[in-house]
């Protein structure tokens, strides 16, 4: 299932005669718009519940119905922006010494480094940046 909106109806005049009493709905998926049936009725400017696949034929109207895209629901209230978690940029300071450090490779083990062997790893003992 996708959550969309609605943009504008599509109007076709010449079609298939499964086609005939169908309305056609532009919606936004995101940033791409598709063409969905309207099984429910909804305006431009709806947020919509879109079904895919075979669920979309028998949503509107058969298993044999030529549709990839089908409206199911009108979605009464819907803020889009809601639960994006927005990403703080960090910069994280290294020291020249930490900077200049080989890396030993990964078939020799390493010993642990103490913050008081490091001053990259600060006083917080190599903890929380």
């Amino acid at each position: 299932m996708l959550i969309c909106k609605v943009v504008k109806p599509l109007v076709s005049t010449n079609r298939i005669p499964d086609f005939e009493h169908k309305h056609l709905q532009v919606v936004l998926d995101g940033s791409t718009q598709k063409v969905a049936v309207d099984a429910v009725g909804c305006i431009p400017g709806d947020w919509v519940i879109c079904v895919g696949s075979s669920a979309a034929r028998e949503a509107a109207g058969s298993k044999s119905y030529p549709s990839d895209l089908t409206i199911v629901g009108i979605i009464d209230h819907w803020d889009p922006d809601a639960g994006k978690a927005s990403v703080k940029s960090e910069t994280i300071a290294v020291s020249e010494s930490a900077a200049n450090t080989e890396i030993a490779p990964s078939s020799q083990s390493a010993a642990p480094i103490s913050a008081a062997q490091s001053p990259a790893l600060g006083s917080n003992g190599g903890g929380k940046i």
